[in-house]
């Protein structure tokens, strides 16, 4: 069994009584910026062994009586196609995809804000489709100077030209489909509208990582390094915490960096920030919900591995930089780790040496590790999945889950009329077919029923699999990483 470090009841508590703790502080209206994902948070279950991936959506639907969601993507972003790496696709169709998610869980979106708005042809064609989508949509421009010029930012000529985002409800939800999209300076526009309206409002922040409460040189905060080496973050010590209350928090440089900037607008829109820290304006409670320091420590050590395993494939792909993998290294002899210490990279090795083929090994729940190879029927990543079903299962490892007659017409099928060149079975055809054996035979329907069971599984691959391959290990809740390298030496690999 997995071991647990973290109590995701008592956050899911803590939290909620945070924010409308937050929300009356400001005297009933709170534009609350989200950083991080709000679904899906698969980083944090990984390094909070306990924390479920859900988590901060399940945490605003109690509080979505008082919820609005405003969603901020840049301009610039929408007119240069800009990907979400995790999902493949850009973010003017992750922001449908988030309406769709949010308004699913009974949350209620109000707008979405276009940010660094100058007439781009793209971002003017993308708000017409939202507002025919019944949308309502709000235009926040480039301000000369940002944010160093605070007079200029704070006046009529700066936020004063922003739209007003017109909000029914006392905790506004500001995210965004990804980094640089503007929710700080939506946050702060609309402080400075609603002061001019008179209207009380506060700003705050809710950041995961680094966890402020936790060691600087803490393994999970380490892990927020390694996941954030392509935007250069680096935590430290809040020395306006420090300065201000005697006490030693964490934070990261772009939050430490802009505070006094961030500080004087607020200064100027409010009167007199409330704030004296970059600490102080954040509302996250999970290092109190940490109740194994030992398990998390060991989580944020393998997931610093997992990322470094992740950058040297980005960087085969053409996608990343050396640096970033220089930086995840230097991050690794602080934790003491190596690559080797994944525990499934040792036996997927040993298993591609001595096969002379690709190979997959995963680590079943119990700690038990089984391989699979590449052979003429089945891909490496295809064989060692029914390989752990039987496992699972208790089945006799000579037993065929799926017979050849079953498998050839489906090669059969994918050379002769489907195009394609590698006649092997992928994970996702490979559980069709075993779903479609399991009506009639009882042990195939055995197999079946221990998929369950993978879920926060290890795995490791001595090449980079396909996105199909990917994407089924991913659904199944399987940590895999891979070797950087390909199953063959063409120049174009399809995903």
């Amino acid at each position: 069994m997995r071991a647990l470090g973290f109590d995701n009841e008592k956050y899911l508590k803590l939290q909620s009584e945070k924010i409308n703790e937050r929300i009356a502080e400001f005297g009933g209206k709170l534009y609350l910026e989200f950083g991080g994902k709000l679904f899906d948070d698969f980083h944090a279950s990984r390094v909070l062994p306990g924390f479920e991936p859900d988590s901060k959506i399940r945490m605003l639907m109690e509080l979505k009586d008082k919820a609005e969601i405003v969603i901020a993507i840049s301009a610039n972003d929408i007119e240069r196609n800009k990907v979400r790496g995790d999902l493949g696709i850009t973010y003017d169709l992750d922001l449908l995809r988030l309406v769709d998610a949010f308004r699913t869980c009974g949350l209620y979106v109000g707008s979405v804000v276009i940010t660094h708005f100058s007439a781009q042809p793209a971002a003017v064609k993308f708000q017409e489709r939202l507002e025919k989508l019944g949308l309502k949509v709000y235009r926040h421009y480039v301000i000369a100077d940002y944010p160093s010029n605070t007079e200029l930012i704070v006046s009529d000529d700066g936020f004063g030209k922003n739209d007003y985002v017109e909000t029914t409800r006392s905790l506004i939800v500001v995210t965004a489909p990804g980094p640089g999209s503007g929710k700080m300076a939506t946050c702060l526009s609309q402080l400075y509208h609603e002061h001019k309206r008179g209207v009380k409002a506060g700003y705050a922040k809710f950041e995961t990582f680094p966890i402020w409460n936790l060691p600087l040189k803490h393994p999970v905060n380490l892990a927020y390094e390694a996941a954030t080496a392509d935007l250069d973050d680096v935590n430290m010590i809040d020395p306006y915490h420090l300065e201000a209350y005697g006490k030693t928090t964490i934070n990261y440089n772009r939050d430490v960096e802009i505070f006094p900037v961030l500080n004087a607008m607020m200064d100027r829109i409010c009167g007199v920030s409330p704030y004296k820290s970059p600490t102080d304006m954040g509302v996250n409670m999970a290092g109190f919900c940490i109740t194994d320091d030992n398990v998390c420590c060991e989580a944020g050590r393998q997931e610093i591995v997992r990322r470094y395993f992740s950058t040297a494939c980005s960087i085969r792909q053409g996608n990343s930089s050396q640096n970033e993998l220089f930086k995840i290294e230097m991050i690794m002899k602080q934790v003491d780790i190596a690559p080797i210490d994944r525990a499934v990279v040792p036996p997927a090795l040993s298993k591609a040496e001595e096969t002379g083929n690709p190979a997959v090994a995963i680590e079943l729940p119990d700690g038990r590790i089984v391989t699979g190879k590449t052979s003429s029927l089945l891909g490496s990543a295809s064989a060692c999945l029914l390989n752990a079903l039987k496992a699972l299962g208790g089945i006799d490892d000579d037993r065929l889950l799926i017979s050849p007659e079953v498998i050839e017409p489906i090669q059969k099928l994918k050379i002769n009329h489907l195009g394609n060149h590698n006649p092997r079975l992928h994970t996702d055809e490979v559980l069709i077919a075993l779903s479609i054996c399991a009506v009639t035979d009882p042990t195939a329907a055995l197999a079946v029923s221990q998929l369950p069971k993978l879920h926060c599984c290890e795995a490791h691959s001595t090449v980079i699999l396909s996105r199909v391959d990917e994407n089924i290990f991913q659904h199944l809740g399987i940590n895999i990483t891979y070797e950087p390298q390909y199953l063959t030496h063409k120049l174009y690999h399809a995903k």
